[in-house]
């Protein structure tokens, strides 16, 4: 898979955490806020069906949960692993959104982070980032 360049946000799930309350397991079961985790948008058929990457022009591979995805941030330059946990974000939502900073930017939301793997690479007070998603 070649890296996906596009927006990474953040979700609550699970247990109590940083700026979360307590939310749902997310579509695995397993999603916690204070773990390294992410929702991907094509998860499953069902999870396909209601995020709907392709009618922003995306083009992305199945993966589902447990599989580990490499966030990396142009904006510090960190990267991180993390594991699927849910479905989402709803990228149909946000066709066409865009977010920079300096000469980097991304479009159209392609990742949700958990708030401990989002705050490990940008600050959560910046909601969105660009950021290109890869494999090893």
């Amino acid at each position: 898979m070649a890296a996906l360049q596009g927006e990474m946000s953040w979700f609550c799930c699970g247990s109590a955490w940083g700026p979360c309350g307590t939310a749902g397991g997310g579509a695995c079961g397993t999603c916690k806020s204070g773990n390294y985790q992410h929702a991907w948008p094509n998860a499953s058929d069902a999870c396909f069906a209601i995020t709907h990457p392709d009618k922003c022009g995306i083009s992305m591979s199945r993966r589902t949960c447990g599989f580990t995805h490499y966030t990396t941030n142009p904006c510090s330059g960190k990267r991180i692993g993390t594991t699927i946990a849910d479905c989402g974000p709803q990228t149909d939502l946000w066709c066409g959104e865009r977010t920079c900073c300096g000469a980097s930017c991304g479009t159209n939301r392609i990742i949700d982070l958990t708030p401990a793997a989002y705050s490990a690479i940008a600050s959560l007070s910046t909601g969105l980032r660009p950021c290109s998603v890869d494999v090893v």
